[in-house]
């Protein structure tokens, strides 16, 4: 055989290619673009690649081949809460959990991605330090709309705002007169308007007010259900139906719903959709994969906004995923330091209320999900929709990543859906060694990860690769 300028061969008996249902035998063949040049129906042995050195021909058995995981939904942190994370740590991360591309989103970097100057800086900080590609949304705050249009131009992928406080000064959240200025501005674009889909009413405002001032009995803070009832379904249901109800008045612009938690608003959710609206939503692995009623007294590790809720909840946005209703899944990998958890005090002195609200999953979120997913009969085409097809489709980047196709970038995942492993933190390559899944047993091993042809991570050489070969997706 000749070479074709094949850099790049990966063989297995079990790969997922573009259009498959399920894997089938294949061998890839990987040019020195990191372009997928071809794929062949059988799995081929090194005798036909002999012009190739044999750390350049992959054989990797029975082991799944499926695209690279594009994480639509990831905090980042870097610039200036760089010791929550950064662009180093977390795209390590990203490539020992098989995610090949993230989009980083506009907070709780100081500042936030909400002018072109910040984005400058956001890209300032990341330039040579990324393992995976990556790109950037951009946030709506007060007064910013006439950034929006100059934001698209210089490369962001989407925007997203708060229907409530943010939890960081520096991003305000919006009210529905914003909210249409900045559907105003974003009309005639392809950009992605996303919202952070939880509102108080006015009678939820004074009520929770007379809550705090109340001196009578109260579940203590460190006792999850505390957190929980603060931020009820209805916060969501609220601001869903605020933004069907505008977005029906910009049916060009695409509207998307965050981290959904709530199943409440699936109906509501599924009628807008029907109406012609073009509503997309997604969920995340925590709320696909925990419940409230296993969350023990002072676990503030397991705290994010909105919630992870109740079991019966998690069902019925199991049965909205595998319906279609839910588009996709993200990670919404959103760390901190321990301190911010309390997680160096006594379990009665961690209060639910006051603790940094985020879960980190982005190592994790594969063998997450299929440890869930593979109890409810869900296939590795149910995974690659989910992770890959829609996520790439989302963020314009459908038509070169999320699917291993000719001509499409070699993104690809390499794992073992059989085996199992135990989350510790020795194996955890994120900054802060803090997430809800700490010693749980998963299904699932990620043995390679390939970005644009160059392995980033390799179980069996190495762990992650010596230097960054990540692109800024701009």
């Amino acid at each position: 055989m000749e070479s074709k300028n094949i850099k790049l061969v990966i063989t297995s008996s079990r790969i997922l290619t573009s259009g498959s249902i399920d894997p089938s035998p294949g061998t890839i063949e990987i040019n020195n673009s990191g372009n997928i040049v071809s794929i062949l129906p059988y799995k081929a042995s090194y005798e036909s690649y002999s012009f190739l050195d044999k750390t350049r021909f992959h054989d990797v058995g029975e082991d799944v081949v499926m695209p690279g995981i594009v994480d639509a939904h990831v905090h980042l942190n870097e610039p200036g809460r760089t010791d929550w994370e950064g662009f180093e740590t977390g795209t390590k991360a990203a490539s020992a959990g098989g995610v090949t591309a993230i989009i980083d989103m506009p907070l709780n970097s100081i500042p936030p991605t909400t002018t072109v100057d910040n984005l400058k800086r956001k890209i300032e900080s990341a330039n040579g330090k990324c393992w995976i590609d990556v790109g950037f949304y951009g946030g709506i705050i007060p007064g910013n709309q006439d950034d929006l249009v100059p934001l698209i131009e210089a490369g962001v992928k989407g925007f997203k705002c708060f229907l409530i406080e943010s939890g960081v000064e520096e991003f305000p959240c919006v009210n529905e007169q914003q909210v249409r200025k900045a559907y105003e501005k974003l009309q005639g674009t392809k950009t992605i308007f996303m919202f952070h889909a939880e509102m108080e009413s006015e009678d939820q405002k004074e009520s929770n007010k007379s809550c705090e001032d109340s001196n009578g009995p109260m579940c203590p803070s460190h006792i999850y259900k505390r957190f929980l009832d603060s931020r009820p379904k209805s916060l969501e249901f609220n601001a869903i139906s605020l933004v069907i109800r505008v977005a029906r008045d910009f049916p060009t612009v695409r509207t998307h719903i965050v981290h959904l938690s709530a199943a409440n608003a699936l109906d509501i959710i599924r009628k807008a959709k029907s109406d012609g609206i073009p509503l997309t939503v997604e969920t995340c692995f925590h709320y696909l994969c925990l419940s409230a009623e296993e969350i023990p007294s002072g676990r503030t590790d397991f705290k994010c906004c909105p919630p992870v809720r109740e079991d019966s909840n998690r069902e019925e946005l199991w049965k909205a995923l595998l319906d279609g209703t839910i588009d996709y899944v993200v990670s919404d990998h959103s760390p901190c330091t321990a301190d911010l958890k309390f997680l160096d005090k006594e379990v009665g002195d961690r209060d639910f209320l006051k603790a940094w609200g985020g879960i980190s999953t982005l190592q994790f979120g594969l063998p997450v999900l299929w440890t869930e997913a593979r109890k409810r009969g869900c296939s590795y085409h149910h995974l690659t929709t989910w992770l890959s097809k829609n996520t790439s489709k989302q963020v314009g980047l459908n038509d070169r990543k999320g699917e291993i196709k000719v001509g499409y970038d070699a993104d690809i995942v390499i794992w073992s859906p059989e085996e199992t492993f135990r989350i510790s933190t020795d194996v955890i390559q994120f900054k802060n060694k803090v997430t809800p899944y700490m010693g749980k047993e998963l299904y699932g091993v990620v043995k390679k990860t390939i970005v644009r042809g160059n392995v980033v991570y390799d179980v069996d050489n190495g762990g992650v690769a010596n230097a960054p070969c990540g692109k800024l997706l701009i």
